[in-house]
């Protein structure tokens, strides 16, 4: 099970920080991806980090802004979301991957275990 949190309201310019926490697996073999779904619009891959923490991957729209990172010793992964835009503004979702590769993409349909999300709502 894998379970999202940190999600609140915040002021464009704003940041928040997304923890996923895995219970009932390590995720020592698994790379983690963050995806995100605004209404009316399809899930799409936001972040991703791979089962050592050696390689990341960030979708364009996010890129400098959002930082991904690990703790396997706390078996969670984080995402560090500064200069919020409302554009951001979508419900946040945490997958898993089980593959130990040198690197990771964010797309939805390689993850086959999923959080069920937390909402990030950046307006004034």
């Amino acid at each position: 099970q894998l379970v999202e949190s940190g999600g609140g309201l915040v002021q464009p310019g704003g940041s928040l920080r997304l923890s996923c926490v895995a219970s009932g697996f390590t995720l020592d073999d698994y790379a983690v991806g963050w995806f995100r779904q605004a209404p009316g619009k399809e899930r799409e891959g936001v972040s991703c980090i791979n089962y050592s923490g050696v390689g990341t991957n960030y979708e364009d729209p996010v890129k400098g802004r959002f930082t991904i990172s690990r703790d396997n010793t706390k078996n969670t992964v984080y995402l560090q979301m500064n200069s919020l835009k409302p554009e951001d503004t979508a419900v946040y979702f945490c997958a898993a991957e089980k593959k130990r590769r040198n690197y990771c993409l964010p797309y939805v349909s390689l993850y086959g275990y999923w959080g069920t999300g937390t909402q990030v709502t950046v307006s004034s």
